[in-house]
């Protein structure tokens, strides 16, 4: 598991922005989004709802492009955003809910998550070691805690450069710098694409 998230992905590239763009606190609220989404699909994996995206799939991909999709949504938001605004106002002003809710809503219009969950956890339990659902619990906790751990690394080391960057900007490279951070996020979106349209 610990390889599983050390893979280079897009929420590695996400919270690297994140937390270069808007600091240590913002990242830090991203990661508590990310996390209560893979929790959500941890515990709907559990109890079979996210079997329906196997079994359905059209529905899973209608999630991965909704994803994408809004992830792109960012990009654009704060491209179009006002110099030195970010997309709701002053750098480093944007309220941490609403980075949680960015964190969350990006991972849960990933169906990847859920995928991992139903068809790759069960693979490491044991049914002579006791109750499949509390193993893959157990299992979905540890990729959990590593995954934060692995994500705190990436937005605390970002967000050692966010000073420069802020200083960058009072420079008047703001509106440079701001577009240099949504051509970013976009970078993220065709990373997710390509992944998409490479695994059909």
């Amino acid at each position: 598991m610990v390889l599983i998230e050390l893979t280079p992905g897009p929420n590695m590239g996400y919270l690297a922005i994140v937390g270069s763009r808007w600091g240590r606190g913002a990242g830090l609220a991203t990661i508590v989004g990310v996390t209560t989404a893979f929790a959500l699909y941890l515990l709907a994996a559990t109890v079979g709802l996210t079997n329906i995206l196997l079994l359905i799939p059209s529905l899973y991909q209608a999630l991965q492009w909704a994803g994408i999709g809004y992830i792109a949504w960012l990009a654009v938001d704060t491209w179009r955003a006002r110099s030195g605004g970010g997309a709701d106002g002053a750098a480093g002003e944007l309220p941490a809910i609403r980075h949680f809710l960015r964190g969350l809503m990006a991972n849960l219009l990933n169906p990847k998550a859920a995928v991992f969950y139903i068809a790759l956890l069960p693979g490491f339990t044991n049914p002579r070691l006791g109750h499949l659902t509390e193993q893959v619990l157990w299992l979905g906790g540890a990729h959990i805690l590593i995954s934060v751990l692995i994500h705190t690394a990436i937005v605390l080391t970002a967000a050692q450069f966010a000073p420069a960057l802020s200083g960058a900007s009072g420079n008047g490279g703001a509106r440079t710098l701001q577009r240099g951070f949504a051509l970013a996020l976009g970078g993220v979106a065709v990373w997710l694409a390509w992944e998409t349209l490479a695994a059909r």
